[in-house]
């Protein structure tokens, strides 16, 4: 069989289309993966190298899926000749581990090691809470969290300090902002780390300010995919035109619908302009669903044509009409979850599976009621957002393990020279940190040697051992599992926790000792929520609408649809004014994850930050042809529901 037979018309267009710049406008359930995949398929059947490839994708879920499925079709395909080495594969990668690639490849250059530490969101806080303190400021009025994501939001604009400091001015949070930046940056280039955003900013300026290496990337990937284009930011932006601006072979893919970041930095203009940034482009759209019955698309269809700021497109699908919307109208929260978990447990008991059933909502604070009414009756459920990476004992064990490879790394040296407890105060660590080892008495001078001893061991196994080897002797030899075996049963949960970070680690067994243990270091920096979803646990998944993105269900409950709840109203500044249209599309994810049926829910009344309140439901709710609606009975035992002004 042909490799496009399985390709719908439009699919089979972007496949063949190899050369120059192509935007692929992809619906959701359009089956953009499968594209992608064989669009890589067919340039190696027409001669291009493998490793001259590069595929990039947002969350490591997807790209891990990406990364199987070429392989599976490259394996597979009996036309290509000799097997495809490891080394040879094309690049399938997220933004962030692009650029820490990049990054280790050229560390000299800025001044680091292919062993640098990457701060996770705890060390950013804390290092900017410390850099708060040190300037004589008070965390409370200037809250760390704040000028974290203020700084954050920065470099995803592709702003150094340097430019800051020029747009600083009178403004005196600004000026409060820079200080502290400053004093974060001394701290990550006094620990040779790294945080979140410099993965990106860091990698970036290495291919703007340096013509060999940005010639070299050009040279090494001819062909460039960009996945949910919709999503980059102005540095992810800038990273794909470096690194494609010598051949302009750039396929990007995304849905103008499903752009729901701005938050955090994406920009929609990205998408909106490529025609332009790209002369000469070709554009294909993508309209047939795979996922969704005819219902589900012709609310969502409906729902997002309000939309200004769009391209023009209707999703459709040969799967059938299929049933209804359901829509619920509780009396409160409470009332609600009962509904949600009630109608959960009867599904289940028909025989869906119950990881196939998700319950969204559009703020965190709503999975509280939810996941009460499912422990009431014992429906097992998992909420994204609790990260295994970010357990105390996972993150001990990984401290050991960079500290050990980087001992400028004072976070992670901090953070475990006393676990387990050695009796080393802060007056201690204070002169160790200042370089002060020689004033040190004798008992702790003994103490800081034996616990250097420790480090000494671990670092010389990680160049022989594999990856899991390593995980399990670190457990061993600086005393944790002695720790958590002579403990509670707390401890013994911690204990079982690491050694799943060993079998974790297996994983990476099969690489290079080193190699395999820089990635398990790497992948655990960069983890994320949908990481932590486990596939093969029966549970209904709760989670944001947000961290649904790039999921599907085959039945969903979307719930709080009341005005200023969902479409939400912008509580963090008076002067930030909500996107109407970003909601939408936020209303339009949750609507196209689901396969089947789609439950929606809102309360009559909600209790938010201790205050009950009347509820209106949401304008998405009046939004929906009433042909497609069906409402739900009110719950049984509520009883009659009467309204009362409040």
């Amino acid at each position: 069989m042909n490799h496009l037979d399985s390709l719908n018309e439009k699919q089979r267009q972007a496949v063949l289309k190899t050369d120059g710049p192509l935007l692929i406008l992809a619906g959701a359930g359009a089956g953009k993966t499968k594209t992608i995949t064989y669009r890589i398929l067919h340039l190696i059947r027409q001669g291009i190298a493998p490793n001259s490839i590069l595929a990039i994708t947002f969350t490591n879920k997807a790209a891990k899926e990406m990364r199987e499925r070429v392989w599976k079709l490259l394996s597979e395909d009996k036309s290509l000749n000799a097997p495809i080495s490891f080394e040879e594969r094309p690049f399938v990668s997220t933004f962030h581990s692009l650029g820490v690639h990049i990054i280790k490849e050229n560390a000299q250059r800025l001044g680091l090691t292919r062993h640098f530490t990457i701060f996770d969101r705890s060390d950013s806080r804390r290092a900017v809470k410390d850099a708060i303190v040190e300037l004589g400021l008070d965390p409370k009025q200037y809250e760390p969290n704040t000028i974290l994501s203020i700084i954050s939001r920065e470099k995803g604009n592709s702003t150094d300090i340097h430019r800051f400091a020029e747009s600083v001015g009178n403004d005196y949070m600004r000026e409060v902002v820079h200080s502290v930046w400053q004093k974060y940056e001394a701290s990550l280039r006094k620990e040779k780390a790294l945080d979140f955003d410099d993965l990106l900013l860091k990698a970036a300026e290495l291919l703007e300010k340096n013509e060999d290496i940005r010639a070299r990337y050009q040279d090494r990937w001819r062909y460039v995919h960009i996945d949910e284009y919709q999503d980059t930011n102005k540095v992810q932006y800038k990273m794909a035109r470096l690194i494609s601006g010598g051949h302009k072979n750039i396929c990007v893919v995304g849905d103008v619908d499903q752009n729901i970041y701005s938050w955090r930095g994406a920009d929609i203009k990205n998408i909106l302009s490529f025609e332009k940034d790209y002369p000469g482009a070709t554009m294909v759209v993508l309209e047939e669903n795979y996922r969704s019955t005819q219902t589900i698309l012709e609310v969502a269809n409906h729902i997002i044509k309000k939309n200004k700021n769009r391209f023009e497109k209707n999703l459709f699908t040969r799967k059938g009409e299929g049933e209804k919307i359901a829509l619920y109208q509780a009396y409160d929260e409470g009332d609600e979850a009962r509904f949600v978990a009630e109608k959960a447990q009867s599904l289940i008991e028909k025989g869906v599976d119950p990881s196939e059933i998700a319950v969204l909502y559009r703020a965190n604070f709503q999975s509280r009621a939810l996941e009460e009414a499912m422990l009431s009756r014992g429906v097992a459920y998992q909420v994204l957002g609790v990260k295994f990476f970010e357990r105390k004992e996972v993150k001990d064990v990984l401290s050991y393990i960079r500290a050990a490879l980087n001992r400028d790394s004072l976070s992670d040296l901090q953070r475990i020279i006393n676990v387990p407890a050695r009796g080393i105060g802060k007056v201690t660590i204070a002169k160790i940190f200042s370089g002060m080892i020689d004033s040190l008495s004798a008992s702790h001078a003994e103490k800081w040697r034996s616990f250097n001893e420790i480090l000494d061991d671990i670092a010389k196994k990680s160049q022989a051992e594999k990856a899991s080897d390593l995980v399990r002797f670190v457990v061993k030899r600086t005393g944790l599992e002695d720790l958590f075996k002579s403990g509670a049963d707390e401890d013994l949960e911690r204990l079982e926790n690491v050694y799943e970070l060993a079998t974790l680690a297996t994983k990476y067994d099969f690489m290079i000792p080193g190699e395999g243990l820089s990635k398990l270091l790497e992948d655990a920096a960069l983890a994320t929520d949908q990481d932590e979803m486990e596939e093969d646990k029966p549970a209904v998944r709760l989670m944001t609408v947000h961290a649904s993105k790039g999921l599907e269900f085959q039945y969903v409950f979307i719930t709080g649809l009341e005005q200023d709840l969902f479409p939400h109203r912008a509580m963090e500044s008076k002067r930030e004014k909500r996107d109407d249209e970003e909601e939408r599309r936020l209303f339009y994810v949750a609507i196209t994850r689901a396969k089947k049926k789609i439950f929606m829910s809102h309360a009559s009344i909600r209790t938010i930050f201790g205050s009950r309140q009347v509820a209106v439901p949401s304008e998405f709710v009046f939004d929906i042809p009433e042909k497609h609606l069906e409402e739900e009975e009110r719950h049984s035992s509520g009883g009659k529901v009467i309204y009362f002004d409040i």
